[in-house]
């Protein structure tokens, strides 16, 4: 019989589903609705559990950048994590905004114009993925800083004294959410029209 190879699968294994990485991705969803509980009692009124849902929505937050570093650090990258980090990501995102729009608190076009701006990413992904994959660009992960640090603002009980502080922290994530939407769609056009050139003159 022939010895298997060092890159068999008989010693190299495969990345088991359960790992850190992966763990840490789903206690961040799993997070969501207790951060949506605490946010939400007595109609969001209560300042004790208005800091529990800062906290636990930094604590989540903190989890993402974790997971991502350890998945990669490790060779522990797998398809599941790559489905399950960016679902984790909008449903923190997404819940924290439904959440604060429904008690008034944050006007629903910049719900409806967040939301809509993630959907219309993850469409745009899945639109040119035969063509290739790309990257998150700088501007991206400030946009995500900057949306992080708005919510967190706007959850913490500070009252109406801090509303223009409010307003411009989201403000500059709004901006940004935009700016990096229109970027993110002018490099999926660029990478469909390149694709196009090459299936033409192959």
């Amino acid at each position: 019989m022939t010895p298997p190879s060092r890159d068999s699968p008989a010693q190299v294994g495969e990345v088991p589903l359960w790992n850190l990485a992966n763990m840490l991705t789903m206690s961040r969803l799993a997070m969501v609705p207790l951060f949506l509980l605490a946010l939400l009692v007595d109609d969001g009124t209560d300042p004790f559990w208005r800091m529990v849902a800062a906290l636990l929505f930094l604590i989540a937050s903190m989890t993402d950048r974790l997971d991502g570093d350890l998945a990669r650090r490790r060779g522990q990258v797998t398809d599941f994590g790559k489905v399950a980090d960016p679902i984790a990501d909008k449903a923190l995102t997404g819940s924290a905004l439904v959440g604060l729009s429904a008690l008034g608190e944050l006007p629903w076009w910049v719900t409806l114009l967040i939301a809509g701006r993630e959907l219309g990413v993850t469409a745009l992904r899945f639109w040119v993925l035969r063509h290739g994959v790309i990257p998150a660009s700088h501007g991206g992960k400030i946009k995500t800083f900057a949306q992080g640090i708005a919510i967190v603002l706007y959850v913490l009980p500070f009252g109406a004294t801090a509303d223009p502080v409010l307003w411009s922290a989201m403000g500059i994530a709004v901006a940004l959410t935009v700016i990096t939407g229109v970027d993110y769609l002018v490099r999926a056009l660029r990478l469909r029209a390149t694709a196009r050139r090459i299936l033409v003159t192959s």
